[in-house]
């Protein structure tokens, strides 16, 4: 048996936990909001226009917030990019891949065709996440994001496949025959961090839609690899220098993925997080950005290498920056999507003080990376005072979770406008026990 059948036994016939139906509830929630406010920005426009000239309107799956319905396959395209449009969604931080927007819309999309009911949405969300982490975490992904390849398109069409796979009730074999074709979809670049562009934008919505064509074409009958995982030329072993194919099935029905995902507090890259709240506990000290003269902030060499650029040229800069969102968290509110918007990143006076910003690669914040994300400031004032902070698992994370106020907190804040936001909570919150999705496509369409 290779690992990728060993790995897709255990996705067919694993038993989900009321606890992680239950969390995969509180992530569908989260993902939701960020589809409702990610539709809204230019890049999901177009990626909604591409699902509407390619899978036609008048499907069964609805693109949410663009009015028409479509394809399954093009819907978890259109939904997926918008629920990655903000950087507003969920992540493994291990993995360094972001799961809700890949596997919540490929679920979504065939639970509504199929008409699947509550529960096996819950738990084929949950076997999304588990399949998305674990191929996320065999890959190597420090080495494989340094090489350029950004995990939540490459890693990402196995989750969707998995969740796909558990809603049409596929055995072992097919599963692994979807697995194995998952991996020639796999896909996705890290060069928007160096030359700028709007692809990342699309990663998630590709993944999503790889991932469900995968599963189709293996219901269809078509032969897949059977070690598409960590075989010879597999996925774990041809996008990386340092695989770790052990981790597919290591401890398999005891670490779960989904124990492990951090919801975000803030609209920006999940791996400068720690310097967003460094500096918020050092701005709470009462410092002022005016007083500030300099700002070293360590952290791992991959925010080194990725994350240092200049935030002010684009809304993805921003986003991207450490040295932008060190001055966000002193002079704006990271929470607040507004904060990166065109206008509020052309402020001087963000540019004045990121210019103020230097960062550098430290051992400390490698030693857990990317498990448990670290990073730390060193705040130079005119008076000579120097305040130090250093964050290891920033809020949002598995070592330091939001709680349920503050998750629906967020979900009312991104459906802001919307009548009907608290119905969709309480929705979402039962949906274990409902007949099917109609009623939320009804009220997301």
């Amino acid at each position: 048996m290779t690992p990728t059948q060993e790995l897709a036994g255990f996705l067919v016939d694993a038993e989900v936990s009321e606890d992680h139906r239950a969390k995969a509830a509180d992530y569908l929630l989260d993902t939701i909001g960020c589809i409702l406010f990610g539709a809204e920005q230019p890049w999901s426009h177009r990626a909604a226009d591409h699902a509407l000239r390619t899978g036609g309107d008048g499907g069964p799956c609805a693109v949410f917030g663009a009015g028409f319905s479509t394809t399954s396959p093009m819907a978890a395209f259109a939904n997926g990019s918008s629920a990655h449009a903000f950087e507003l969604d969920d992540v493994h931080e291990e993995a360094a891949s972001h799961p809700g927007a890949v596997v919540v819309p490929a679920a979504l999309a065939i639970g509504t065709r199929i008409g699947a009911s509550g529960r096996q949405v819950l738990d084929a969300i949950a076997i999304g996440y588990e399949a998305m982490g674990r191929a996320g975490i065999a890959v190597g992904p420090a080495a494989h994001m340094l090489a350029g390849f950004h995990p939540t398109g490459q890693s990402g069409v196995f989750g969707s496949a998995a969740a796909v796979g558990r809603l049409l009730d596929f055995g072992s074999d097919t599963m692994t025959r979807a697995l194995g074709i998952a991996a020639t979809f796999s896909s996705g670049s890290t060069e928007f961090s160096q030359s700028g562009g709007s692809t990342k934008r699309l990663h998630a919505g590709r993944a999503s839609e790889g991932g469900l064509t995968a599963a189709l074409l293996a219901s269809d009958g078509l032969a897949g690899p059977t070690d598409g995982l960590a075989g010879r030329y597999g996925f774990c072993r041809t996008t990386t220098t340092q695989p770790a194919v052990h981790l597919l099935t290591e401890r398999l029905g005891e670490r779960w993925m989904i124990d492990e995902i951090t919801v975000k507090p803030y609209a920006a890259c999940s791996d400068i997080h720690p310097l967003i709240d460094a500096a918020i506990e050092i701005r709470d000290r009462g410092v002022d950005p005016d007083d500030i003269v300099e700002v070293h902030a360590e952290v791992s060499t991959k925010a080194a290498e990725q994350n240092g650029l200049d935030g002010t040229t684009s809304v993805m800069a921003a986003q991207y920056s450490g040295p932008f969102n060190v001055a966000a968290a002193f002079l704006a509110d990271p929470g607040d999507p507004a904060t990166y918007t065109d206008d509020r990143i052309s402020d001087p006076t963000l540019a004045d003080l990121q210019a103020k910003v230097s960062m550098a690669a430290a051992d400390w914040c490698d030693d857990t990376y990317a498990w448990k994300m670290a990073g730390g400031l060193r705040v130079t004032c005119t008076d000579g005072t120097v305040h130090e902070v250093r964050v290891a698992g920033q809020r949002g994370s598995m070592h330091q979770p939001l709680s349920p106020d503050e998750l629906e907190d967020k979900f009312r804040r991104l459906a802001e406008g919307r009548a009907d936001a608290d119905a969709i909570i309480r929705f979402v919150r039962s949906l274990h026990g409902a007949d099917g999705l109609n009623d939320l496509q009804e009220a997301l369409a």
